[in-house]
């Protein structure tokens, strides 16, 4: 699937870029093939514009932030949060034109990222109740461009068929391809699934990562999936320890996206340090990374695969597949767009 085809893509809000990385002045980033510029406002809140000064073309994200507004690194043409020119340093006794102005996209905070509509939302920021329970720690894992299409990370991560092979040598039980027990959950915007499997332990950090000791232990999953490219997967173990991941697949291009992942842990820091979760999560998530990238990022969402109407494990790639057609097609997107493959 051509993500920067599909026009529908554009009305949900995508993580970009860590809060944090605004601190010292304006920065770029590529949404859905749209080149944006991102910078803090006079009250600390996140803008993002088009990437091109209306004057020269120049990128405003080489420019510089004063009083809350964007200059432009060129002449100084300067900007506030609606795209509107509000200076023009060589012109300051003449009007400025109506027409001084680059286009604005929507921007907020939440969890700790700036997130991004390029156009008027269908929805709002996924709601994760994770982030305001006291008893949860938030852990910043990853940020990193990956060569590969957002859909493919979100089926991924839906995908009980996988775990077995691609990660056979951290917790996956070759022996054990298919989970005990998976039940599915339509969800107005996405879905949710219930899921019951053993996993391995191997030793050290493995056991303070998931709290248990043994050779196996059982990991009880509740997965979300918000459309069209967040997934909050909640884990508990026997001795209570709960750890949720949140993994977003915000799309660069066609051929790339921005993995964005956090965490939520139940345990304490001097108990569990964060370096060790993000060190077991970064094995994991390289082994997935090492699959995903090998994939094509343009061949079709097919629905009409036989096989997966009878494999368990995979009805909710297939579920999301319909999903996401239903949605294009709901919006007057019929083609489901998917490059050479087509």
């Amino acid at each position: 699937m051509l993500v920067t085809k599909q026009k529908t893509l554009r009305k949900f809000w995508y993580p970009v870029m860590p809060l944090a990385m605004l601190a010292d002045g304006p920065k770029p980033f590529t949404l859905l093939g749209e080149r944006i510029v991102l910078w803090l406002d006079g009250e600390g809140r996140p803008a993002a514009l088009r990437d091109r000064c209306c004057h020269r073309t120049a990128e405003l994200s080489r420019g510089f932030c004063e009083g809350g507004h964007l200059v432009c690194g060129y002449h100084g043409w300067t900007y506030d949060r609606t795209g509107r020119c509000v200076r023009i340093p060589q012109s300051a006794e003449t009007a400025i034109p109506a027409n001084s102005r680059v286009d604005a996209f929507l921007a907020a905070a939440r969890y700790g990222y700036v997130w991004v509509a390029l156009e008027a939302p269908l929805v709002g920021i996924p709601e994760l109740a994770e982030a305001d329970d006291p008893q949860m720690r938030h852990i910043d894992q990853f940020y990193e461009v990956w060569k590969c299409c957002a859909f493919r990370l979100m089926e991924n991560s839906f995908d009980m068929s996988h775990i077995a092979f691609t990660h056979r040598t951290s917790f996956g039980i070759v022996q054990q391809p298919k989970p005990d027990l998976m039940r599915i959950e339509p969800a107005e915007w996405g879905l949710e699934t219930y899921v019951e499997t053993p996993v391995r332990n191997f030793g050290g950090v493995s056991e303070s990562v998931t709290g248990t000791s043994g050779e196996r232990t059982v990991r009880t999953m509740r997965g979300k999936w918000f459309m069209p490219f967040v997934r909050r997967l909640g884990i508990s173990y026997p001795n209570g320890l709960r750890h949720s991941i949140i993994t977003c697949a915000t799309p660069i291009d066609d051929g790339s996206m921005m993995c964005v992942q956090w965490c939520y842990r139940s345990d304490r820091e001097e108990d569990v340090p964060a370096r060790d979760i993000i060190a077991f999560d970064r094995q994991v998530t390289e082994e997935d990374r090492t699959i995903l990238e090998s994939t094509d990022y343009d061949v079709c969402i097919d629905t009409t695969r036989r096989v997966e109407f009878h494999m368990e494990t995979d009805r909710p790639g297939l579920f999301m597949r319909q999903k996401l057609l239903a949605l294009f097609r709901a919006h007057g997107e019929d083609e489901v767009f998917r490059g050479r493959a087509a």
